[in-house]
């Protein structure tokens, strides 16, 4: 599908040069009787590069064409790429750790996640605002500091070491912010 610079809004999807593009900024401004000046800003979904160009008014651009599928993560294979499976199909498929990056840091085993998919080609993963995670070591609490905001070091069951409160204790589950790697809460139960 095609559409003109002009009709680029921010959140779409472009091809452009064989490379997916997600536009993150856009800016289209007429100053007085001059020509449309147009500023898009982009991240590449396949190599995570960030850019910018400016496109004429009349520039055609192909949108891309993305599926969202819910996918069951699986496990880590010896090469260091995830395995995944479509919860519809059941059919099977790695992710290497380059396209996922630090993501899997918030990911159990057999959890549900989605999968962005282009032409058939899955391009990354998308995780919840927060996920619930059991907390697999933590430093013992200090008797005395518990009236500060103070925090210890733990460890999650995915190898994520995060900072918590002084009460959260080995085997609690616990809410992390995926988006910052942050504490959020104890997990409700």
């Amino acid at each position: 599908m095609s559409t003109k610079a002009t009709e680029l809004r921010k959140g779409m999807v472009i091809e452009r040069d064989g490379d997916l593009l997600l536009i993150t900024d856009y800016s289209h401004a007429t100053p007085g009787n001059w020509r449309a000046i147009i500023q898009v800003k982009t991240r590449s979904l396949l190599s995570g590069q960030t850019g910018q160009f400016r496109p004429a008014a009349g520039d055609p651009f192909d949108v891309a064409y993305l599926d969202k599928k819910r996918c069951e993560y699986l496990y880590r294979e010896s090469n260091g790429d995830y395995m995944f499976m479509d919860a519809e199909s059941y059919e099977q498929f790695p992710l290497s750790h380059d396209l996922v990056g630090e993501a899997m840091s918030f990911v159990r085993e057999n959890a549900s996640v989605e999968i962005t998919f282009h032409d058939s080609t899955p391009i990354g993963i998308e995780l919840p605002s927060t996920v619930v995670l059991t907390v697999a070591e933590a430093e013992m609490a200090v008797k005395g500091n518990t009236a500060s905001n103070t925090k210890k070091d733990a460890v999650l069951e995915t190898g994520f070491k995060i900072r918590v409160p002084l009460h959260i204790v080995a085997g609690e589950e616990i809410k992390v912010k995926t988006e910052s790697g942050e504490f959020h809460g104890r997990a409700n139960n």
